[in-house]
């Protein structure tokens, strides 16, 4: 197979391809449907014309009779009269207009003929018309039918491409929302575990505790100062609060590390 043949059946099978894709069996049955009309106005048409000439083929055939009639008269008066001549020259028109009347009897035959065959054919056109009309209105109602329950199915099923942008997306979607619950996951790991500290915070464990060891004391010291500073509860704080006589001094609070830094 030659290059140029190869491209031409390439070309062909791909616009054969596009064609069917974008061709809808409905159009194309409107448009043959169409075609026939016209075939049929067309063979109407025909049929009103060797109607015409046959019409026309009769009235000259009436108007060369009565010729005729009219020279048989004038033949007779010619006659009465002792005119042989003029008697004999009025018979041969008459002569002539029944050859004339001949020919168009054969004429008017003929196209009567054709025109019982045309209007056969016109009749038996518009049969075929009748019956390609109910066959079109019943294949495009089949066709509709099929186009939406194809396009029912394709949107229960999924594989539409509408249906199928929309599967993607929310592909997409459960992908991503996956991965961050995946992120979360391990990052609440990370931290329960103290591999992932709060930058905001000491990065040294052991000195965070020392802190916090520094610190109950003093939220100690001020949860009794407020016990104290309720209604009726200053006796009883003056009483916790009076040293006993028999009991040794007690050591004095330890410094916070920020009570140092002040001093």
């Amino acid at each position: 197979m030659g290059l140029m043949q190869r491209f031409s059946t390439l070309f062909k099978a791909k616009a054969s391809k596009t064609l069917d894709k974008y061709e809808d069996p409905r159009e194309t049955l409107d448009y043959s449907y169409e075609r026939t009309l016209e075939m049929l106005q067309k063979m109407r048409r025909a049929v009103a014309d060797v109607a015409t000439s046959r019409k026309r083929i009769e009235l000259q055939a009436q108007q060369l009779q009565r010729s005729a009639t009219k020279l048989e008269d004038q033949a007779k008066q010619a006659v009465s009269q002792n005119r042989e001549d003029l008697a004999r020259e009025a018979l041969t028109r008459r002569q002539a207009i029944a050859t004339q009347l001949t020919d168009l009897q054969a004429q008017h035959d003929q196209l009567k003929t054709e025109e019982a065959r045309m209007v056969e054919g016109s009749r038996r056109l518009q049969a075929k018309v009748d019956s390609f009309r109910i066959r079109k209105e019943t294949m495009k109602a089949n066709y509709t039918a099929a186009e939406a329950q194809t396009k029912v199915n394709e949107a229960i099923s999924g594989i539409g491409e509408e249906m199928g942008d929309v599967g993607l997306a929310m592909q997409r979607a459960e992908d991503k929302v996956a991965q961050m619950q995946a992120r979360s996951g391990a990052l609440d790991e990370l931290m329960a575990s103290g591999a992932l500290d709060d930058a905001s915070m000491s990065s040294d464990r052991l000195q965070a505790e020392l802190d916090r060891g520094f610190a109950e004391p003093a939220v100690e010291a001020e949860l009794a100062r407020l016990k104290g500073e309720l209604p009726g509860a200053s006796t009883t704080a003056k009483q916790l609060d009076a040293p006993d006589e028999d009991a040794p001094a007690a050591p004095p609070p330890a410094e916070t590390p920020a009570e140092e830094e002040r001093r």
